[in-house]
């Protein structure tokens, strides 16, 4: 009888105008090649976020919505809240 658990990346969804990625990790509980359990775990990432903790998967989403104009106007627009 061997547990083992195994953390998967089960969803990114990027959203609005400055691309904020939205991650769902699932972690799921394996009991001799059946899962017999699945929780999740969600995050958000902002543009210009560090990601280097992140599976390289986001990282790669990451890089590739957040150019340096969306990082650069999503700085202003905190900016401007104040």
């Amino acid at each position: 009888m061997a547990l083992t658990q195994e953390p998967k990346v089960g969803k990114i969804e990027i959203s609005g105008p400055y691309k904020i990625l939205s991650v769902r990790t699932d972690k799921v509980i394996i009991e001799d090649g059946v899962e017999i359990s699945r929780s999740f775990h969600r995050c958000t990432i902002v543009p210009g976020q560090d990601t280097s903790e992140c599976d390289a998967e986001v990282q790669a989403v990451a890089l590739a919505v957040h150019t340096d104009a969306i990082i650069e106007a999503y700085e202003e627009s905190l900016e401007n809240v104040n």
